[in-house]
């Protein structure tokens, strides 16, 4: 797969641009919506329903079964990241280029996923809220640059980290943040349990819609 070049900042700015298409706007807005609204019945449930034999266990159910199934797969988790282990210390602080061959021979995931390994990293390696910086001089990365470095490390194509960073971003604004990531990253007072739980949020948001 092809490697990127790009730096947080570049990340933060393609995943707002993303995020504000209209295709996506409704694809991180429509996600929940799986019945229709109460007082709102659809075209189909006007007609009266066929009887059932009354021994048909679907006669119980206010749902089709084939919902039943789909609302119940896309409430399951995300799958955890592989148990391949972080390069150790000395990997946390050398360039994310000389990782770049771990990603020969690995498939794509899910930005859900890719967001798993990255959070991977902020608990392995540590995180850093210094301005417009990828990592601090201990190999701490910030929201962005984790995810950077997951790419690196093999774990998603640079489409998914776009597509994991509109994520975010619609995560940031279900909680009031207008900005970027990478300003609420280093926002006075951020806190790594902030910068996790943030990222715990948006692989839920992402894994119920199917990503």
């Amino acid at each position: 797969m092809p490697t990127t070049a790009l730096t947080p900042d570049e990340l933060d700015a393609q995943a707002a641009r993303l995020h504000d298409t209209e295709t996506w706007r409704q694809i991180v807005t429509g996600w929940d919506l799986t019945i229709p609204a109460p007082g709102s019945p659809s075209p189909a449930s006007t007609a009266p329903p066929a009887p059932a034999p009354a021994d048909d266990w679907r006669a119980l159910l206010s749902v089709p079964v084939e919902r039943l199934i789909t609302d119940t797969v896309r409430a399951l988790p995300p799958a955890a990241p592989g148990e391949r282990p972080l390069p150790g210390r000395i990997g946390a602080i050398l360039p994310d280029r000389l990782h770049a061959w771990r990603r020969v021979g690995r498939p794509d995931v899910q930005p859900s996923v890719h967001l798993a390994h990255a959070r991977r990293i902020l608990i392995e390696w540590g995180w850093q809220n210094t301005p417009y910086r990828l990592r601090n001089i201990r190999g701490a990365r910030c929201v962005c640059g984790a995810m950077l470095t997951a790419h690196r490390l093999g774990y998603g194509s640079a489409e998914t980290v776009d597509r994991a960073g509109a994520w975010l971003i619609a995560e940031l604004r279900s909680q009031g943040w207008t900005g970027l990531i990478g300003p609420w990253n280093r926002y006075p007072g951020r806190t790594a349990e902030d910068a996790l739980a943030l990222i715990d949020a948006t692989i839920g948001r992402a894994a119920r819609a199917g990503q």
